[in-house]
């Protein structure tokens, strides 16, 4: 076989992949309690590593792991949880797969990496056990709650009282109470269900979810004296948590992205419209002036 300088080029791009991801994968499975999960991922890494063997044996090159990338991923992972940090590394691998198919067109043998790829994927979608994933459904329904109830409430409050001050405080007043009553009605809930969530920990994670939500929506107006623009602020916030947010579940539970984050954003934005119409016309029906 006469490797060619393009040829080589692609499986030391190949080869200095698979060593980033061995370490990534290495990484992650010393800092995880389960020992399943980290079971899996150390078989994962060692596959990772024979393929660096396998392209090492074409190129006679050692190649250091890329790591940028390495610390990126481990970082992600322990701040958002292994299973989104691992699903967006797998999200890249598919494009690397694209030049595997390529380099196997000349080299036959290498097909067997791609079906290792192609194992890999199926593993780590089986080893999803993750206690955030498991409370996802509570941080939706603190954030939905808080997305649609204060984005709502904030359009309302911004026609009809048009002071920041008197705003910011009817907003907190209400952000604060409703993530009271969601924490409370989640641990109800789900101590009703037959379910494996802790109420307590299905209740805290609506709770924060909440109140992290009213921080950011309401922060604008402590900030800024322009009701108009804080509410702009707000608005354009609560777009960037839904995408930011829907993202994530995308990624760690291959949902769909667009579909999700329509609907939520359709939601929330549909309520502050009703909602600032409704201010408008509440003002004007009762002639106050603020």
């Amino acid at each position: 076989m006469e490797m060619t300088v393009a040829l080589r080029q692609q499986i030391l791009t190949a080869q200095k992949n698979e060593i980033t991801e061995h370490n990534v994968y290495k990484r992650i499975a010393a800092t995880l309690p389960d020992k399943n999960n980290a079971r899996i991922l150390e078989e994962i890494a060692a596959d990772e590593l024979s393929h660096y063997h396998r392209w090492k044996s074409y190129t006679n090159t050692e190649v250091s792991p890329n790591w940028l990338r390495v610390w990126f991923y481990s970082i992600l992972s322990r701040v958002l949880g292994f299973t989104f940090g691992i699903k967006l590394m797998e999200q890249g691998e598919e494009l690397t797969q694209i030049s595997y198919a390529e380099i196997s067109k000349i080299i036959p043998d290498i097909k067997s990496i791609e079906d290792d790829e192609e194992k890999h994927e199926e593993m780590l979608i089986a080893m999803l056990d993750e206690e955030r994933l498991h409370y996802a459904g509570s941080v939706v329904l603190g954030l939905n709650d808080a997305l649609v109830e204060l984005t709502g409430a904030l359009a309302g409050l911004t026609l009809a009282l048009q002071n920041v001050q008197l705003i910011a405080l009817s907003g907190l007043i209400t952000g604060i109470a409703a993530s009271l009553s969601m924490a409370a009605s989640e641990y109800l809930s789900t101590r009703s269900e037959e379910t494996d969530k802790h109420p307590v920990r299905a209740a805290v994670y609506t709770g924060i979810a909440y109140v992290i939500t009213v921080a950011l929506l309401i922060s604008p107006y402590l900030l800024i004296k322009n009701e108009y623009i804080c509410l702009a602020i707000s608005l354009t916030t609560a777009v960037l948590i839904i995408a930011l947010f829907n993202f994530y579940i995308s990624v760690a539970k291959g949902e769909n992205f667009k579909q999700r984050f329509l609907e939520m954003a359709g939601l929330s934005l549909g309520v502050a419209t009703l909602s600032f119409i409704i201010g408008y016309f509440i003002r004007i029906f009762l002639g106050v002036e603020i």
